[in-house]
């Protein structure tokens, strides 16, 4: 066949599949699209349960909690496990009162437990809810305002659960057994018997909402808060997380999965719906108004059951309500089968090292018994990977700090001929087998180390509050020293300053690690071969004054890595260059010293 022809019959093939594709999508899909959309549109109509979220009356709340948990007359039941102390509300059922007792806000000894959940009322309400869709039902089906009956049990812990009874006089009998373990799960098993003469199709459905976020979430970027999930179809998984600012822009996003589980995540504690890992859900993130109040919503409905008359059905659902523990994230992850669970955790886009890096330090801390001692037990591991590399590449930069006097001597030679300078260097490069750029290799490796050590400082609830020695009681937090307070020998704090208190208490709060991590800067860099030109020379000399201040509001655990990381570097430096009988300042220092004293 010509050319012409084939090109010819491509173009008329090209038209009439686009002619196809266009009449299919208007013809087919659009009506379909339509149909689907007002069936969804008419089953939230004749739907009751935890999907819509409350709307608080002109945002006016309650600070007192006592005054927001008996809103209404609500009954409750108490919460007390080995790590939970809260209530659930009778109204709805719902998980809504919970604090975290093995955590504290702060390093205080007195100070209050950590709270998830709290109560709706309250500004910034956090909290779970189990309920029910049923289109056209006499009666209703359970929501977040029926009024359940206690009929098992008084207070909820691992030994004693409760049992809640509603019945919708018309013929449904929604019974629910809430029972709790030992950690962070719940489990919520409902049973809905039908003794009407009709068979009823009802749907389970569950929500966690967030009433408005507070001001101290979703600000870091190296940091994930907001909606995540991990969602697939028995096989293969995913995890999704948006991010509260992202979610507000996306305020419907659906999955369909099989098993999986969603949620809301802080830095250190998740809300998570869990399914039975072998039944289809609809998962759905959404955001309901806007500014300050905006309701931030998790949803998963099951599939939906046809209850014959005189017969019943059973559906089980979990909410894990706790801490991210990498352990018993783990734990749940291996027992319930949960996909991916421990990416609630934010391990980063670097997480094949921020994982191994947490994994050493846990090591470590099972030795020593000390997570700062730990730290310093990792670094040492990473140099001693890094050694053989190391060795080289300071071999290398000894022998070219050797051959400062005779590159000086090529400048001076050709003053206003950069290219020939150029190539007289590299002539000397390799003549004496050197490569310049060999110093620069341990450097870029340890950049990902640097910020997966970060990172795994930063998210897990490990290193959370956890001492070193003296004043760092908190390896997770900034060193709490500054220089403007004479590292706390006077009574006042920098921050408290009108103005400039900002930068006092954070971009220049100089403390004494971070000085000690710049003086191990500084002595590292003055080992080096200083560069040939004076710009490049200038900009090194201020290097370790600039990451000071940097390094200053970093975390404590973090400085300490990275001063004992310099430590070992200037150890290791200078017995290749005091081998090699290189000029360092730490020989000069000494023979300084020894004609002083002489």
């Amino acid at each position: 066949m010509p050319p012409q022809n084939n090109s010819r019959n491509t173009i008329i093939f090209i038209v009439m599949a686009s002619i196809m594709l266009l009449a299919y999508s208007f013809f087919v899909m659009e009506p379909q699209t339509q149909k689907r959309r007002a069936a969804q549109e008419a089953a939230a109509e004749q739907t009751t349960g935890p999907v819509t979220a409350p709307q608080p009356s002109a945002a006016v709340f309650t600070e007192d909690r006592r005054t927001a948990l008996g809103a209404n007359g609500a009954q409750r039941v108490p919460i007390e496990t080995g790590t939970l102390k809260g209530s659930l509300s009778l109204t709805g059922g719902r998980i809504d009162d919970l604090f975290l007792t093995n955590y504290r806000e702060t390093i205080k000894a007195d100070a209050p437990a950590v709270e998830l959940f709290r109560p709706e009322g309250m500004k910034h309400a956090f909290f779970a809810q189990f309920g029910w869709s049923g289109p056209n039902i006499t009666g209703g089906v359970p929501g977040p305002t029926t009024p359940w009956q206690l009929t098992e049990g008084s207070t909820l812990t691992p030994a004693t659960p409760v049992v809640l009874t509603w019945d919708n006089g018309a013929g449904l009998r929604f019974t629910r057994r809430i029972s709790v373990d030992e950690q962070y799960m719940f489990t919520v098993t409902d049973t809905v018997a039908n003794f009407s003469a009709q068979a009823v199709t009802v749907a389970p459905r569950s929500g966690v909402l967030r009433l408005g976020v507070p001001d101290s979430l979703g600000r870091n970027q190296v940091l994930h808060e907001g909606a995540i999930g991990t969602f697939g179809d028995g096989e293969a998984y995913a995890t999704e997380q948006l991010k509260y600012k992202g979610w507000t822009k996306k305020p419907s996003v659906e999955h369909e999965s099989t098993g999986g589980w969603l949620g809301i995540t802080d830095k250190y504690w998740l809300a998570a719906l869990v399914p039975e890992q072998d039944e289809k859900i609809a998962a759905r993130f959404l955001v309901e108004g806007d500014g300050s109040s905006a309701a931030h919503i998790a949803t998963m409905d099951g599939a939906a059951h046809t209850i014959q008359p005189n017969t019943q059905i059973t559906e089980t659902r979990r909410l894990f309500a706790g801490a991210k523990r990498n352990e018993i994230l783990a734990g749940y992850q291996d027992s319930l089968g949960l996909p991916r669970f421990v990416y609630a955790i934010d391990w980063g886009f670097l997480w094949f090292l921020t994982r191994p890096i947490f994994w050493l330090v846990e090591f470590f801390y099972g030795i020593l018994g000390n997570f700062g001692l730990a730290i310093l037990g990792l670094t040492l591991t990473v140099r001693l990977i890094m050694f053989p590399l190391a060795n080289k590449s300071y071999e290398s930069m000894s022998k070219m700090r050797n051959l400062q006097p005779k590159m000086e001597e090529i400048k001076k030679k050709h003053p206003d001929e950069p290219q020939k300078q150029q190539q007289e260097l590299m002539a000397l490069y390799q003549k004496e087998k050197i490569n310049p750029l060999a110093g620069c290799l341990p450097l870029l490796l340890q950049i990902p180390v640097f910020y997966a050590v970060y990172k795994m400082l930063f998210v897990t609830i490990e290193m959370r509050h956890q001492p070193f020695f003296a004043w760092i009681r908190d390896l997770s937090a900034p060193d709490p020293t500054t220089i403007w307070n004479l590292f706390g020998l006077l009574p006042w704090d920098p921050a408290s300053v009108p103005l400039i208190g900002g930068l006092l208490g954070g971009t220049f709060a100089l403390s004494i690690l971070a000085i000690f991590y710049g003086l191990t800067m500084w002595l590292q860099m003055a080992m080096s071969p200083q560069a040939p030109d004076p710009m490049q020379r200038r900009i090194f000399q201020l290097m370790p004054i600039v990451f000071t201040f940097i390094m200053a509001t970093f975390p404590a655990g973090l400085l300490i890595y990275w001063a004992w990381s310099n430590i070992l570097t200037i150890f290791q430096q200078y017995i290749i260059m005091h081998r090699l009988k290189a000029e360092n300042p730490i020989d000069t220092f000494i023979a300084r010293m020894k004609k002083a004293k002489a």
